[in-house]
């Protein structure tokens, strides 16, 4: 039989409760829940059909909830920056003043235009989903500009 999960009581099984209410985020609320679940004496298999996580990944957050406590059950992705955008402020002023005019084959700019003019700019591949990322944010900052096609041909 498996060995059963201990945790810590760094809360009361009510204080993790009300957390587990109260959480807003779907990360922590599914962190508290877990660690309440199994603070009640429920099995991993169990706590794993209900939370979605894999008992591996169940036994690594009691781990580190033990270890440290509750701070490990927030969210700590949300304050992560992410990686720095593809374009600068600058470049961007750039890709918004060249789609003013005409794209460099004279049709209209659409996301491979726009992608095939980044790796220009950047000196790299860009795919073809980046170059209409960029097309849509920069569309949305210019009022009454030109009309730029959907298409990807």
């Amino acid at each position: 039989m498996p060995k059963h999960l201990t945790v810590k009581a760094h809360l009361t099984i009510e204080e993790l409760e009300r957390r587990y209410r109260q959480a807003r985020d779907a990360i922590e609320l599914t962190h508290y829940q877990t660690i309440w679940l199994l603070a009640q004496g429920r099995s991993t298999k169990d706590i794993s059909a209900v939370v979605g996580y894999t008992p591996n990944s169940i036994r690594r957050l009691t781990r580190e909830y033990n270890q440290h406590g509750p701070e490990v059950l927030r969210n700590r992705r949300r304050n992560q920056l992410g990686a720095p955008t593809l374009l600068t402020k600058w470049q961007q002023a750039q890709l918004a003043q060249a789609l003013q005019g005409p794209a460099p084959d004279g049709g209209l700019w659409n996301s491979r235009r726009v992608a095939e003019w980044m790796s220009k700019l950047l000196n790299r591949p860009v795919g073809v989903q980046r170059g209409w990322e960029y097309l849509r944010l920069i569309q949305k900052r210019i009022e009454g500009a030109q009309p730029w096609s959907k298409t990807d041909v």
